[in-house]
């Protein structure tokens, strides 16, 4: 096992991978708690497609497809929250919308462009060898500012997760928490997409909060399962990619679903 390890650290794009992938899934399992919660698990399959449409326009126009693509979706996220707040639209449809629609943006570029090419295909799909430096810096520090934003919010986002009114009535500004949460969530859901893929990427944020919620009962208790799930199933994943030549993201998310059925069985036997 040490020997495979060693041999793994031996190649460059998979420690750019490991050090991206850590820090994605840590921050995916701990906003994906409370947007599980908050019944808007499927947040992160819409802003990915936002994402995929961000990054299209940005690889038709030679652009940095990162740098279009974080505050694209940041902007899409909050969008979705302002509609669902402030226009009658139920969640489910809000998130529908603006799905649908960036993914038709992103088709458009592409046909415009001159039709799907690999780079394109990494982003739908996810890719360990996708990451470059520049990628990688980026993704590490926006990464860390959320976990930063997250730790320094959590007593914020536990009140407006549980109890949105009473949270108001006690001076929590239940509104902003939410932009919060939705911003940490659009920069997430930007920056997994190259590593994971725009198909994949919200199992990183719904399978680590439901599984230790199969288990786990407090907020506290599912946060650190969560985060402990997501971490676990990314290193598994990894490793069963490189072992087995298997796609990254695909692999992830196979282990995950594993660690779900595992779950599911203990509370049941509990």
């Amino acid at each position: 096992m040490l020997d495979l390890i060693a041999e793994m650290l031996s190649y460059q794009f998979l420690v750019r991978a490991a050090s991206v992938g850590l820090m994605v899934s840590l921050c995916s399992a701990l906003l994906g708690v409370s947007l599980v919660l908050k019944r808007y698990s499927m947040i992160g399959d819409g802003l990915s497609h936002v994402g995929f449409g961000a990054l299209a326009a940005a690889v038709a126009m030679g652009a940095s497809p990162l740098g279009i693509t974080i505050p694209v979706v940041v902007a899409a996220a909050v969008l979705l929250l302002r509609l669902t707040d402030g226009s009658g639209i139920k969640g489910d449809a809000a998130i529908g919308l603006i799905s649908v629609s960036s993914l038709a943006a992103g088709v458009t570029a592409i046909s415009l462009s001159g039709g799907i090419n690999t780079d394109i295909c990494n982003y739908m799909f996810g890719s360990i060898l996708a990451m470059s430096k520049s990628d990688v810096r980026l993704s590490i520090a926006s990464s860390a500012g959320v976990l930063l934003l997250f730790l320094l919010c959590y007593n914020r986002i536990f009140a407006v997760t549980f109890d949105e009114d009473f949270a108001r009535a006690t001076g929590v500004e239940a509104g902003l928490c939410n932009i919060v949460i939705a911003v940490l969530t659009g920069v997430t859901i930007a920056v997994g997409m190259r590593l994971m893929g725009a198909l994949l990427i919200s199992g990183l944020i719904i399978f680590p909060a439901v599984t230790s919620m199969r288990f786990f009962k407090s907020f506290r208790g599912v946060v650190f399962s969560a985060a402990s799930v997501s971490l676990s199933s990314f290193l598994v994943g990894l490793v069963l990619s490189y072992t087995a030549s298997m796609p990254a993201g695909a692999s992830i998310v196979l282990v995950n679903l594993a660690f779900f059925l595992i779950f599911t069985a203990a509370g049941r036997l509990r």
